[in-house]
Parts: C-alpha cells; structure tokens; sequence
C-alpha cells in the first residue's frame, strides 16, 4: 500500500469578510451554529494560527485560501484581505478574486497580485458575478495566467444564494478556454454541481489541463455523479468549501472511505494539487 500523500484542500474561504449578503451569511452561519457559537468561531478563525491549528488538527497539510469579490450575491473577501492572512503561513495558499464587471484592467491587476502580492492562483466566480467565462474580455487575463502558470478556478453549477444566475456556470463555456489556452491550467469548481456533472467530467477526461474539483459534493456521493471518478482520477482535486462544511476531518475521511485504490485517493486528496501549485 503507498504511503498517504500529502492533503492539499483546494477550497477554503476565510471566515471574516469585509461584507457579507444576507442569503451567505445566513447559510454559513446555520451551518457553524450547529456545533458552536458562530460569533465566537469567527473570531477564533480569524486568526491565521488559530485556522493553521483546525488545518493540521484536520490532517490537512496546504489549504488554499481564496479573495471573493461578489458584492451582489455573496459578499467581499478582498485580496488584500487575504494576502494578509496568509502572509509568512507556508501553509495557506493564496488566490486573488478579479471582478471583471469592476476591474477595468483585469490582466494588469493579475500580474501585479502575482508579482507584487504572492498570489498563487486565481478564482473566478461566473455565477456570482454574472458573466460567461469565455468572454473575449477575459482572454487577456488567461493568457497572464498561462505564462505565469498559475491555476484558475471556476465556480460551476448551482448556487443557492440570492442574486446567482445558474446559466453563466455551465461547464461547456470552458471548452473554449482549454481549447484557447492549452498550458492553463482550469479547475471546474464543484464539478458542474447539480446540472452539469456529466458535462464537467467529459471537460476534465477530454481536456489535459482541466481538473474537475469536487468542493461543496457530499463525498458518499461523488461515485453517483461520477460513476468513473477513478478513471480520471490523475485531474479530480479534492476541496471541502470551508467553513460550509460542518467537520473536516469526517469530510477527508468519506473521501478516505470511497471504493478507489490508495493510489487514486491518494491523487484526488493532495498529489493532483501538489503538482497544480508546483509543489511536488
């Protein structure tokens, strides 16, 4: 049996915003009220020692830590927000947000949150932010993230928050990016949750560069949508969409659980992603 690869949660959002909407902050907050006071959780994990703490008490090794710039449907994680929490933490991974709606000069704004910054990759929110992701305006933006090799994310499938337009997450839209961008590296976030699965899973087979990350799935259930998840499971990389979800470490273990090799849950909960981030 091969030894347990590193855990890589590909998936985590900080707990303190700058803003949060009322359908967000409401279905965070009735999760974490479940186990324990929610105001007290959020300032215990504001903390970047306090979250290092949960991570490694978790058996999580790396978590990536994403910005969110979503005013009209979730709320503002800025990135400065998040290149503070996870400064000098060799732990946390950051990745910046870009609103395409508000920042005028996308690709310039990545390459100075790369360069300037230390972010590690990015994280867009199609649904949230209400735009297709192949958009010729956001090529400018692939192409700095393909010379820069870094992941990008996108959120794909169902929302359940107020103000989320379902038709821009459709996982086919990316086609066009992996067919344009063959070195960028494209996660299908949530694995084209609730519509599109079979859609998202033929993306990550067809595609070399696209990953199907299955954050916010109940993990019994990954092998119902996803009946050959173990064929691909070299491009499946494992996210928990903290803090929306109750317990890590039963989260890890359900993946842990699942009829797959050791070699393939090995992949799918950190050696995928350590090869994304150029860590292994």
């Amino acid at each position: 049996m091969p030894e347990k690869s590193l855990v890589v949660d590909f998936h985590m959002h900080p707990i303190r915003y700058e803003s949060f909407q009322p359908s967000a902050l409401g279905w965070i907050s009735t999760i974490i009220s479940q186990n324990c006071d929610f105001e007290q959780f959020r300032i215990q994990y504001s903390d970047p020692d306090a979250f290092i703490h949960l991570l490694k008490d978790s058996g999580i090794d790396y978590a990536v830590v994403m910005a969110e710039l979503c005013p009209i449907t979730t709320g503002i994680c800025s990135n400065e927000t998040v290149s503070e929490f996870c400064r000098g933490k060799s732990e946390l991974i950051p990745f910046a947000s870009i609103n395409p709606a508000t920042d005028l000069a996308p690709a310039e704004r990545l390459e100075d949150l790369i360069t300037n910054h230390g972010f590690r990759g990015l994280k867009l929110y199609p649904t949230y932010q209400h735009f297709y992701p192949n958009d010729s305006k956001l090529y400018p933006l692939y192409s700095v993230a393909q010379a820069r090799d870094i992941p990008v994310m996108l959120h794909t499938g169902s929302s359940v928050f107020q103000g989320a337009r379902l038709k821009y997450g459709d996982p086919l839209y990316l086609d066009d990016v992996a067919v344009d961008f063959p070195r960028l590296k494209l996660l299908l976030v949530h694995g084209g949750r609730g519509f599109w699965y079979d859609r998202a899973y033929f993306l990550a087979k067809m595609h070399e560069n696209v990953f199907l990350e299955i954050a916010g799935l109940p993990p019994h259930n990954l092998l119902k949508y996803f009946p050959e998840l173990g064929r691909i499971a070299h491009k499946v990389v494992y996210g928990s969409d903290w803090p929306g979800v109750a317990d890590l470490k039963e989260n890890l273990e359900a993946v842990r659980n699942l009829p797959l090799t050791p070699e393939q849950k090995n992949l799918i909960l950190g050696g995928n992603a350590l090869r994304l981030l150029n860590l292994a």
